[in-house]
């Protein structure tokens, strides 16, 4: 039976997945109408160590990834607050920037299709979401400009070191 659980939750994970490889794309077309960054993972890991950018560029790097055009920022969410790319990570960043503040139709779908499809991982979201309510707001930044500042001003200037710990940031 509990081979049977774990069968069922991968299946789930992997139809979500699927659910934002395919919806990315077509979101992006619609709703998306900015220029992309033209920045190369490349480029990025040859900024200095402390910065933002660097920081992501080793993001992209180790997840074998180029930023996606227009919607780099939603990787930058990932470096500034510490989740991978697990599919309950994706979704509890969700949570954690509807909790900051951020509202889109992309974010409301992938919050309500996460949890009912993963509810195993309710605690987790809303843990998510409670942090991004005790944040400074960051969703609206533009973090083209702030690929220079250092990874560790940046995350004190948003987060409260309770949070940065809960998040498995280390500032020091």
């Amino acid at each position: 039976m509990n081979n049977l659980f774990y069968k069922l939750k991968a299946l789930r994970k992997q139809l979500i997945i699927w659910l934002f490889d395919h919806s990315q794309r077509i979101y992006t077309s619609l709703f998306k109408n900015h220029e992309s960054w033209n920045i190369s993972k490349d480029e990025l890991l040859n900024l200095p160590e402390p910065t933002f950018g660097r920081h992501l560029g080793e993001f992209l790097d180790k997840n074998n990834f180029e930023l996606i055009p227009k919607v780099e920022r939603h990787d930058c969410y990932h470096v500034l607050c510490g989740y991978s790319t697990k599919v309950e990570d994706e979704i509890a960043l969700q949570c954690l920037c509807y909790g900051n503040g951020k509202r889109s139709p992309y974010l409301y779908g992938a919050i309500i299709l996460g949890i009912a499809i993963l509810p195993d991982y309710y605690l987790y979201y809303y843990k998510s979401y409670k942090t991004g309510k005790k944040a400074n707001p960051f969703h609206h930044f533009d973090y083209e400009k702030l690929l220079n500042v250092s990874i560790r001003d940046f995350r004190e200037a948003i987060f409260p070191k309770s949070e940065l710990c809960n998040l498995n940031i280390i500032t020091s």
